[in-house]
């Protein structure tokens, strides 16, 4: 059974990324509180997931929450690790009629060591045509207060992954993370580029 709590806010990445430890911290208590038990934690999102795993101890360190964040580690998993290495389900019965390319966000890469999770799912997308674009491994510059701090340069980055993009001459960037996404779809609008983005989820609830 699949159950969501309406109660949940943020992870607490922002804050933490910003340097402002303390006030992450308190939102890290909520997240604690508001993910109690024993139950899986999916999410759509490898940025949320690599967080909570690889810094919350270093938050919690010698606290009364640190036995919690270990546990909760062990709970919490990105939409397609859980799919592909718990249920081992990874075909949906979805169809997408297109040309896609992926784009690897630098969580999934780097903080969850998810590559080819996306890509499993991807390929029993009955009708889709998966085309690798060059550097995909290569930051698509959002790196959340990286954009708003070193707004040149990201978005330099971002306009280099959807050249890429365009390169293959698919029609749709995929990927796990939607901050990604989002960045991406800021410089793709903005160029007027013949692209769209869509998250994995979305593709894999296409019937």
């Amino acid at each position: 059974m699949v159950s969501y709590n309406t109660n949940q806010t943020c992870c607490g990445q922002p804050a933490f990324n910003a340097g402002f430890w303390g006030e992450a911290k308190d939102v890290c208590k909520k997240f604690l509180k508001d993910f109690s038990g024993e139950d899986y934690i999916i999410a759509p999102s490898a940025s949320c997931v690599g967080f909570v795993r690889n810094y919350y101890e270093k938050l919690f360190d010698n606290s009364v929450q640190a036995e919690e964040v270990k546990a909760i580690r062990t709970r919490i998993y990105e939409l397609s690790d859980f799919l592909v290495n718990v249920l081992h389900y990874t075909d949906f019965n979805a169809s997408l009629n297109a040309t896609a390319t992926y784009h690897d966000s630098c969580a999934a890469l780097r903080e969850c060591n998810l590559k080819q999770e996306p890509r499993i799912l991807l390929s029993n997308v009955k009708g889709l045509q998966l085309i690798e674009m060059n550097d995909v491994e290569t930051c698509c510059g959002f790196g959340g207060t990286f954009a708003v701090k070193f707004e040149p340069i990201s978005i330099a980055m971002a306009d280099q992954k959807v050249n890429n993009a365009a390169e293959t001459k698919a029609e749709y960037i995929i990927s796990t993370d939607m901050s990604c996404l989002m960045h991406i779809d800021g410089v793709i609008k903005y160029k007027g580029a013949d692209l769209k983005v869509l998250h994995l989820a979305d593709v894999l609830a296409n019937f």
